[in-house]
């Protein structure tokens, strides 16, 4: 997987997640440096922020898809 993902505009996508996971998430997300930021948004609801770098976003979903596995993700709009 690479860390530099391409050029573009740096994407956000916002989910609900496990609260108790919010930083499992974030030291999962940190481990591929440059690939996407996350920040907590509502860390009583849930709610993060992932800020995708430019061109990271199939990156990103396929890191995501497997934690699905093991974390409760939804997609959401804010």
């Amino acid at each position: 997987m690479a860390t530099n993902c391409g050029t573009s505009e740096t994407i956000k996508q916002r989910y609900r997640v496990d609260r108790s996971k919010i930083a499992f998430l974030r030291f999962i997300i940190e481990a591929y440096d440059g690939l996407a930021i996350l920040t907590t948004l509502d860390s009583e609801a849930g709610f993060i922020e992932l800020r995708i770098a430019p061109g990271c976003v199939r990156d990103v979903e396929t890191i995501l898809e497997d934690l699905e596995h093991d974390i409760m993700m939804e997609k959401v709009e804010i």
